[in-house]
C-alpha cells in the first residue's frame, strides 16, 4: 500500500469504474506512448504465423460471402494496429484490394500505420467480412464480488492505490448474472467477477456484423471451472503485478466466453447460428498452423529451407502450446450466413 492521506489515495469505488478510469481515461494506460506491446505479448506480437491464419481464416469468410466488392476487417482492440498491418499483409493481392481495414482502438492512431487502415474508436455498423477481438474482452472492466462471512457475494470496492474493502451486496442484472454463470461459493473470501458488461460489449460487437464472422480470442474459463479467487491482475514491463488502478499497469481478467457466447442470441432481433468454443491450437490448426518439425531429410537437400521451417515450426508451437498461448478460447458466431464452413472443426 502506498503512503498518503487517504483524501490523496482517491474514493472507494468498484473495480469496473476504477478500472476503466485507470486503463482508458486521461492519462490511462492504454494511452501511453509505448503501447501494450511494451508491457505484454499477445499472439499477435509472438508470430507472424498468427496474422497470417487470421488472414486465411479471412480467405474463407470472402468465400462464403460470394466475394462480395467491399470486404471488412474489423480489429477490435487494435493496440498500435499490429494485427491489421499483417493481415493486409497476408492477403493474396486480389482479395487485399476488396478489403476494408477497420482498427478500432480507444487510443490515438500511431503516426507511421499503413494508410490503408481507418482508424476508429467504435467498430463500423453494417460490415461485411471478419470481427476479429483478439484479447479486447479481458479488458473490458468488471466489477469483482467476493463473499463475506455471513455467505452473502459483495461488491468489492477499491482505490487508487490497491486497497479494497467490501461495500453493498450485489444485486439486480449483476446478481441474476452470478447466478446464472458464476454461483457464489458460500465460503468467506471467495470471489467472482461479474461478466455483465462484457457480454453486452460482445453482443453490441456481433449486432455491428450485417453479414459474416465475428471471433473472440482471449484468456477463457468454464461454468465449470470457475477460479475461486477470480482472476484479476496486473501486468508491467512484460511481468505480472498486483492490480493497482492507477493507470501504471495493465488491469486483466480471464473472460467467462460460454456466458459471452449466450449474449448475441438473447439481444439479436434476428435468429444467429449456433457459436462454437474451441482451444486456439485447434483453431490455428485447422488454419494451417503446426508446430510439426520439418523432416530432417530437409536439412540435406536443402538447408537453408530447413531453418526457416524449423522457425516456423518454433513459433507455431508457441501458438499452439497446451499451458500457454494453445489454451486461449476462441468464440466464433457467425452472423447471416451458413455457420459450418466457419466453425473450424478440428482435423480428426
Amino acid at each position: 500500500m502506498t503512503g498518503g492521506t487517504a483524501a490523496s489515495r482517491g474514493p472507494w469505488r468498484g473495480w469496473r469504474v476504477a478500472a476503466e478510469e485507470a486503463l482508458y481515461g486521461p492519462g490511462g494506460f492504454y494511452h501511453r506512448a509505448e503501447g501494450p506491446a511494451g508491457h505484454f505479448r499477445t499472439s499477435v506480437h509472438a508470430s507472424p504465423l498468427f496474422a497470417g491464419a487470421v488472414a486465411r481464416l479471412l480467405c474463407r469468410v470472402d468465400g462464403v460471402l460470394g466475394n462480395p466488392p467491399v470486404l471488412d476487417f474489423v480489429d477490435m482492440a487494435a493496440g498500435r494496429g499490429e494485427l491489421a498491418a499483417g493481415v493486409l499483409a497476408a492477403l493474396p493481392a486480389e482479395v487485399a484490394a476488396r478489403t476494408r481495414v477497420h482498427a478500432v482502438e480507444r487510443a490515438a492512431r500511431p503516426p507511421d500505420l499503413d494508410t490503408r487502415i481507418h482508424w476508429r474508436a467504435e467498430p463500423p455498423p453494417g460490415s461485411t467480412g471478419l470481427l476479429f477481438a483478439n484479447e479486447w474482452l479481458d479488458n473490458v472492466p468488471v466489477d469483482v464480488a467476493e463473499t463475506d462471512a455471513a455467505g452473502v457475494p459483495r461488491r468489492v470496492l477499491v482505490r487508487a492505490d490497491g486497497a479494497e474493502r467490501l461495500g453493498e451486496p450485489v444485486a439486480g442484472d449483476d446478481a441474476r448474472w452470478l447466478a446464472r454463470w458464476w454461483p457464489p461459493a458460500p465460503e468467506a473470501g471467495l470471489r467472482a467477477e461479474i461478466g455483465l458488461p462484457r457480454d453486452l460489449a460482445w453482443a453490441s460487437a456481433v449486432g455491428t456484423l450485417e453479414r459474416g464472422l465475428a471471433v473472440a480470442v482471449d484468456y477463457a474459463h468454464a461454468l465449470d471451472a470457475r477460479p475461486p479467487f477470480g482472476t484479476l491482475t496486473g501486468f508491467r514491463d512484460g511481468r505480472g503485478t498486483a492490480p493497482v488502478p492507477d493507470g501504471s499497469c495493465d488491469l486483466t481478467a480471464h473472460v467467462a466466453l460460454d456466458a459471452c457466447a449466450a449474449a448475441p442470441a438473447g439481444t439479436s432481433s434476428r435468429p444467429l447460428p449456433a457459436p462454437r468454443l474451441l482451444r486456439q491450437r485447434d483453431a490455428l490448426r485447422a488454419l494451417g498452423v503446426d508446430g510439426a518439425r520439418p523432416p530432417l531429410a530437409l536439412a540435406s537437400e536443402h538447408p537453408a529451407a530447413y531453418v526457416r521451417a524449423l522457425a516456423s515450426a518454433g513459433a507455431a508451437a508457441e501458438l499452439t502450446a497446451p499451458g500457454g498461448l494453445g489454451d486461449f478460447g476462441w468464440l466464433l458466431q457467425p452472423v447471416a450466413v451458413p455457420a459450418a464452413p466457419l466453425l473450424l472443426d478440428p482435423e480428426p
